[in-house]
């Protein structure tokens, strides 16, 4: 049973994937959070054309 725990804490390809998925994640909040601003932005602006051509 040791043996296996000290194979499982060599192996570094487990924590390179966990630090890959870490930094996927907060790609995605960015992306997400910018997406949100843009389209709030987007939604003005086209108010504001629709306000102004009626």
């Amino acid at each position: 049973m040791l043996s296996i725990f000290r194979r499982l804490m060599k192996n570094e390809q487990g924590a390179t994937a966990i630090e890959y998925t870490l930094i996927a994640s907060l790609i995605a909040v960015a992306a997400v959070t910018a997406f949100k601003s843009v389209g709030t932005n987007l939604n003005t602006l086209l108010g504001n054309v629709n306000t102004a051509l009626q």
